[in-house]
């Protein structure tokens, strides 16, 4: 996206395979596969650790105005099985990136989760014949937060929240606290503990069986890759601080069993269901409104469902050969 703008951009990653290796893949050629393309792009991509104190020394010395705070532990099912990991590669590493934008005094965005609304949402559900339904049928930045039951994910992305608001009124730090709903497209790599709109369509394309955890009329407002990337470059352009829901919106409301049809029926294929066991934690329906980000940054989501599908459909059926799974 920065590219894209005529900007310089600085990548950093770590490349570390843990969660790659929890999502079943055996090849690494994925691993590799958008470091490729950032490098083709242009982007100066550099192999790191934002836990490394003398990397964050090192990048003080950088021309840097603007950071963009991605890394993260993202799953529910790491963060109970190693929660020390989620907390040095949640919240410590966020602080370190708050305290590095602190030191440069420019403008940071970091990421959160609708997961720290906690799944007490549950309890009011409607069940439609192919979707749960709520009222209200969205939900703003004033909704309550860690209700119903919690995992050290949830409060390692609610710590950054408000490690995030702290550095706001503290140091009057431009941060960007976005709350980001479920999100895909190409380029994701996806597996069973995350990116599960991804997942399913490789697993369709390969013929293998889709696992659903209690009910497919599970609901999220789905985000498109492009529009995910977009509010960072809209929060740069007017650097309102504060924190934002950022979500598909209940134009791009959608069920786990209502994707499972479209890209079906997409592919022209019969999907194998395997129920299994629902799992206390998970939330069965968010649906973000997202008038603050429009109100503020002028950002709203534009790549509808049906669109989003179709792209990400037509670029994992081009590069299959990166989806090798151990089974």
């Amino acid at each position: 996206m920065g590219k894209r703008y005529g900007y310089e951009v600085i990548g950093v990653d770590n490349y570390t395979d843990y969660e790659l290796k929890a999502s079943g893949y055996k090849t690494v050629n994925s691993k590799r596969y958008n470091y490729n393309v950032l490098t083709q792009s242009g982007v100066d991509v550099v192999t790191d650790d934002i836990n490394n104190s003398k990397f964050i020394d090192k990048m003080i010395e950088e021309k840097v105005d603007y950071i963009i705070h991605t890394a993260a532990q993202p799953t529910v099912t790491l963060s109970i099985t190693n929660p020390r990991y989620d907390m040095e590669n949640n919240v410590v590493a966020t602080f370190n990136i708050l305290e590095l934008a602190r030191k440069l005094d420019i403008p940071v965005s970091i990421c959160s989760s609708v997961h720290v609304f906690g799944n007490d949402i549950n309890e009011n559900l409607e069940e439609y014949e192919d979707r749960f339904a709520n009222f209200p049928e969205s939900f703003d930045e004033d909704y309550s937060f860690l209700k119903g039951k919690v995992t050290p994910l949830h409060a390692s992305k609610a710590v950054n929240e408000i490690h995030g608001k702290a550095y706001i009124d503290t140091y009057g730090l431009p941060v960007g606290i976005m709350r980001l709903t479920g999100m895909y497209g190409p380029r994701q790599f996806a597996g069973m503990n995350h990116g599960w709109v991804s997942n399913f369509i490789f697993r369709l394309l390969k013929g293998l069986p889709l696992h659903i955890f209690g009910t497919d009329k599970q609901v999220r407002d789905i985000l498109y890759c492009d529009d995910a990337s977009r509010v960072f470059y809209d929060f740069y352009d007017r650097q309102v601080a504060g924190l934002y829901v950022i979500g598909g919106g209940v134009n791009n409301l959608v069920s786990i069993r209502q994707v499972i049809d479209k890209v079906s029926k997409y592919l022209n294929v019969k999907p194998e269901i395997v129920m299994e066991p629902a799992r206390e934690y998970d939330l069965n329906y968010f649906v973000g409104n997202s008038t603050k980000a429009w109100n503020n940054l002028g950002w709203e989501p534009k790549v509808s469902v049906d669109e989003g599908l179709k792209l990400t459909v037509d670029w994992i059926k081009e590069n299959l050969e990166y989806f090798e799974v151990n089974e």
